[in-house]
């Protein structure tokens, strides 16, 4: 029989717990102990803490499924008809929804660069949707 401390593997003990165990339980508390830290060891040494939500794009090269030739160019032919809606905006309304949508600023951000409301640039911004969207149906 072997005594352990329960607090040396189980976190939740606040206080040392020492139990009498078999021999064989002792061992491998102890050879899961080693395989652990060693596997830190690992982890730590070759730098390779990943996580999903990183946004590196590590997951991204895994799940990109190519596309087809006729998949690239209805892409592409959307991509210029968008580009000319907001061409066809005026220049505030442009602004706005290429520093919202393409540059990723928050309303207030865009606001106080600019110096007006936050509710003026949500205006102009729901605005210039709308009138995107009349634009691309205009060309269907």
């Amino acid at each position: 029989m072997a005594k352990i401390n329960l607090q040396d593997f189980y976190p939740f003990y606040q206080y040392d717990c020492f139990v009498d165990v078999p021999d064989e339980v002792a061992e491998a508390l102890l050879e899961f102990d080693r395989q652990e830290n060693a596997y830190q060891r690992r982890l730590y040494r070759n730098k390779a803490q990943h996580s999903l939500d990183r946004g590196d794009g590590i997951e991204h090269g895994i799940l990109f499924v190519s596309l087809s030739p006729w998949e690239i160019y209805e892409r592409k032919v959307t991509y210029e008809q968008l580009y000319s809606a907001i061409a066809a905006l005026p220049e505030k309304q442009a602004k706005r929804i290429y520093a919202y949508y393409f540059l990723q600023m928050s309303y207030a951000a865009i606001a106080n660069v600019e110096g007006v409301s936050e509710a003026s640039v949500r205006e102009a911004i729901n605005r210039g949707i709308k009138n995107i969207e009349k634009f691309m149906q205009g060309l269907s």
